[in-house]
């Protein structure tokens, strides 16, 4: 449904998109997930046509933006961080408008009662836009995306702002247009895109920097596994004995518990099991073992480390 190749765009000597390329399928929800200026804003505008790039293609449904820009358009509905409300006007009078405004070929009143029913605003249709809350106005964004059916939506941060209730009922939202559209969903908050997207695409310093099934992600992200351990000792034998154990890649202690205790993380290699030697090492020192767990990274922390490695990989 969506190819995105090569795409590049660059401010002056500012490099905001870095040859990206990803592609998204029919009926599939992607979020596209980064921290604030990794660039999603950027592809987003890209994608929708409101701004150019520098460099690359993007194709929609077979129609391409620069070659085709008013028929690709028309199979985008767009809802940018700020929804472009007329807040003086009722809810249905801005949709009208804006059904005028695309040129939908629809019938109208039937149209408008269908989407505004679809987001949750039938109740509301005579009310001001600005008389409403954020979440409500939200909803009144989208409903200005879905006008004409369109098979591609694009959500930039559709949540920011909102309040804990507000945002369960726009990840239900976001979930329901799944079925019929295919849709890119942005976000910088990592629990946002996993409650809702099936696929995950990270960005970072303008790059691409993974891509993968949101069950997949964290396989993805790991350069390796992690065992945690609180033991009794000199920090420094416990270390130097650690790094001694086959398929160990890195040990550092990573908080001070009492005069003789600390916890420590040991990274290893994925498919290792390091339990038994790294009791067996600790028992040659006569260091014992207080707790250990082992396991994966948690999400959250893989994403912390990968971001702040692109971070710095971007700054040398």
């Amino acid at each position: 449904m969506i190819e995105v190749k090569n795409l590049t765009k660059r401010y002056g000597k500012i490099t905001a998109l870095d040859n990206i390329s990803f592609t998204v399928d029919t009926g599939e929800v992607l979020g596209f997930l980064g921290p604030n200026g990794a660039g999603k804003s950027t592809t987003m505008n890209i994608i929708t046509g409101y701004i150019s790039s520098t460099r690359g293609t993007v194709t929609v449904d077979g129609c391409e933006i620069l070659a085709e820009p008013r028929k690709t358009k028309q199979k985008i509905g767009y809802l940018p961080e700020l929804p472009p409300l007329y807040v003086d006007m009722t809810v249905r009078k801005y949709l009208e408008f804006m059904f005028d405004l695309k040129r939908v070929k629809l019938p109208k009143k039937e149209h408008v009662d269908e989407v505004m029913r679809l987001v949750g605003l039938e109740k509301h249709g005579n009310r001001l836009i600005k008389n409403l809350s954020k979440g409500y106005r939200q909803r009144v964004g989208f409903a200005q995306a879905l006008l004409g059916n369109p098979p591609v939506i694009i959500l930039d941060e559709p949540t920011v702002g909102l309040d804990p209730q507000q945002i369960i009922e726009i990840r239900k939202l976001i979930k329901s247009l799944g079925k019929k559209h295919t849709v890119i969903f942005s976000s910088h908050v990592l629990s946002e895109i996993s409650a809702t997207c099936d696929r995950i695409i990270i960005i970072a310093e303008g790059r691409i920097i993974a891509d993968a099934k949101k069950d997949e992600l964290s396989k993805v992200l790991a350069d390796g596994q992690q065992l945690t351990a609180v033991i009794e000792g000199t920090p420094a034998d416990i270390i130097a004995e650690l790094k001694k154990i086959p398929d160990v890649t890195q040990a550092k202690k990573t908080e001070t518990l009492s005069d003789k205790t600390g916890r420590y993380a040991v990274e290893y290699k994925p498919g290792a099991d390091i339990r038994r030697e790294t009791f067996h090492a600790m028992a040659r020192i006569h260091c014992p073992i207080l707790e250990m767990r082992a396991g994966s990274e948690s999400l959250e922390e893989l994403y912390l480390k990968l971001t702040a490695k692109a971070k710095g990989g971007a700054e040398a």
